[in-house]
C-alpha cells in the first residue's frame, strides 16, 4: 500500500487513471507498462472521544500526526481493490475495529470513524466528484452524532430544508446549491424543527464540493460536544 498526500495528484488520477505512485518511471513507460489503478480516500475522525487514534490501511499508518476528534486526512491516493482498514489507540497495534472494503478505481471515498469510543465503527461513503455547473456547488449532509436524534439541514432559514430526517449514520446525496459569498447552514432537529447548531457565514464557492457532518454528543460539554463541521472535497 502506498499513499501520496496530494489532492491535485489524486484528482488527476481519478480523471485520467494514470498515476506512477513512485513504483515505475513515468519517463520510461513502454508497451509492457500497465497504469496503476488508484482511488481517492478521505479519512475523517468523527468518533466523539478524547482518545488519540491511528488509522491503518492494510499495514500502513495513514496519519502522520495525532488523529483527534474532528481531524481529516485526504485525499490519499490508494491502490484500488480490496483494502483492510483498522483503527487503534495512538501508537498501539491492537485493533479497535476493522473493515475490509473494495475500493473501485477512479472513484473518491470518505471513510468516517463513527460512534462512541466503546462502540467505534467505520462508515465508508462514495464521493461524487463530478464538477457542478457554473455558478453552482454541491453539498452532502451526514448525521454522525450518536445521541443527536434525526436531523435535517437547512439553508439560510428557508421554509424547506434541503436535507430532511437523517438518523444516526444516515446521509444525503450530493445536492446542487447556488454559489454564494455567505450562507448559513442550520442543522435542525427533525422532530421539533429546532435549530441545534449553525455553520455561519460560509462562503460557498463556484464549482466546489462539500460535506457537512453533525458530530459529537449532546450529553457532553467538552470538545466532544454536539456541533457540525464542513470540509471541501
Amino acid at each position: 500500500m502506498k499513499f501520496l498526500i496530494k489532492r491535485k495528484t489524486i484528482l488527476t488520477a481519478i480523471t485520467l487513471s494514470l498515476v506512477c505512485l513512485g513504483l515505475a518511471s513515468c519517463s520510461k513507460m513502454d508497451n509492457d507498462y500497465q497504469p496503476i489503478e488508484v482511488s481517492g480516500l478521505n479519512i475523517i475522525q468523527a468518533s466523539p472521544t478524547l482518545e488519540l487514534l491511528d488509522v491503518y490501511v492494510d499495514n500502513q499508518r495513514a496519519n502522520s500526526n495525532e488523529f483527534e476528534f474532528g481531524s481529516k486526512i485526504g485525499y490519499l491516493s490508494a491502490y484500488s481493490g480490496s483494502r483492510a482498514f483498522n483503527v487503534t489507540k495512538r501508537n498501539t497495534l491492537t485493533s479497535l475495529k476493522n473493515l475490509q472494503y473494495t475500493l473501485k478505481p477512479k472513484l473518491g471515498y470518505s471513510l468516517f470513524l463513527v460512534n462512541t469510543f466503546a462502540n467505534i465503527d467505520f462508515l465508508m461513503l462514495e464521493d461524487n466528484l463530478e464538477k457542478p455547473a457554473a455558478g453552482k456547488a454541491k453539498v452532502r449532509f451526514v448525521n454522525l452524532s450518536p445521541d443527536g436524534g434525526a436531523l435535517s439541514l437547512n439553508l439560510n432559514g428557508a421554509a424547506t430544508d434541503i436535507v430532511t430526517n437523517k438518523a444516526f449514520k444516515e446521509y444525503s446525496d450530493f445536492i446542487v446549491i447556488d454559489a454564494a459569498e455567505s450562507v448559513n447552514f442550520n442543522v435542525k432537529n427533525a422532530t421539533n424543527n429546532n435549530v441545534e447548531t449553525t455553520l455561519s457565514n460560509v462562503k460557498v464557492e463556484d464549482g466546489k464540493i462539500y460535506t457537512i457532518y453533525a458530530k459529537g454528543l449532546k450529553a457532553n460539554n467538552d470538545d466532544t460536544r454536539f456541533s457540525a463541521k464542513l470540509f471541501v472535497h
